[in-house]
């Protein structure tokens, strides 16, 4: 059965013979199928945010389901906050899909990069030093005898340093909060941030960025919260400060 074209609000029915998207292939008539059906035929973009589904009616007799079940199915989606049901007017998509991460570090400068982490990042450590288990700890100090060996290494330093940064997003036990950090290293691994990294990781820096990594970390085993969130905020605020040395010296051209 060929479903009707996904409307918004106040669009008039399609013309005959004007291209519609089919409903999902039906495999069971049960709610919970009907409902696993249908959400990933929003979140593979058949009906689009804001569209209008089929009336009640014909989900029915495409799912050869009985109304009160696909209404259950309907009421199952709409608690995930992918439909909006309006009375009198039917059920709309209300689902807008997130750009991917190579996206989003497209338009990502690396100035903006820190100003997210300095939003983000001493919320983590409070939490880290709060939560952070014996095992946690043991492989934020294993990362961070890696980190120090690396000497000036540009590239082993920022392998190392993703890796560091979300072992304490991991020590905070939040997993919303793993998967945040996760996305901020997608962006750290674009090549807006490769570019700069001959001019920004000189040994130097390397070797300061280094004795923050230990002086936090001794902080975090300590369970010490304010010198936890102190040491990350110092620690950010200079990557801040050497970013836009650079820019300034690409500006003036030195």
């Amino acid at each position: 059965m060929q479903a009707r074209r996904a409307l918004p609000p106040d669009s008039e029915e399609p013309e005959s013979g004007e291209s519609e998207p089919d409903l999902p292939v039906s495999a069971a008539s049960g709610s919970a199928g009907i409902a696993s059906r249908l959400k990933q035929a929003i979140l593979d973009g058949t009906y689009p945010h804001g569209s209008r589904l089929p009336a009640e009616r014909e989900l029915a007799s495409h799912f050869g389901a009985s109304r009160s079940t696909v209404r259950e199915a309907l009421r199952q989606l709409e608690e995930l906050r992918l439909l909006s049901r309006r009375i009198g007017s039917g059920t709309f998509v209300n689902y807008r899909p997130t750009p991917d991460g190579s996206a989003i570090a497209e338009v990502t400068s690396p100035l903006q990069l820190i100003e997210v982490r300095l939003a983000v990042e001493p919320q983590i450590a409070r939490l880290a030093a709060l939560n952070a288990t014996a095992r946690d700890l043991d492989r934020l100090g294993e990362a961070l005898l890696r980190i120090e060996a690396c000497g000036g290494d540009q590239e082993t330093f920022s392998d190392i340093d993703e890796q560091f940064h979300l072992l304490i997003a991991e020590c905070t036990g939040n997993p919303l909060m793993v998967w945040l950090y996760q996305q901020i290293n997608s962006v750290r691994s674009h090549d807006q941030w490769h570019s700069m990294k001959n001019q920004i990781l000189t040994p130097t820096r390397i070797a300061e960025y280094n004795r923050h990594h230990r002086r936090l970390f001794e902080a975090l085993r300590s369970r010490d919260v304010d010198t936890s969130v102190r040491m990350i905020e110092q620690h950010l605020d200079k990557a801040r400060q050497d970013l836009l040395g650079v820019n300034r010296d690409r500006e003036s051209g030195g």
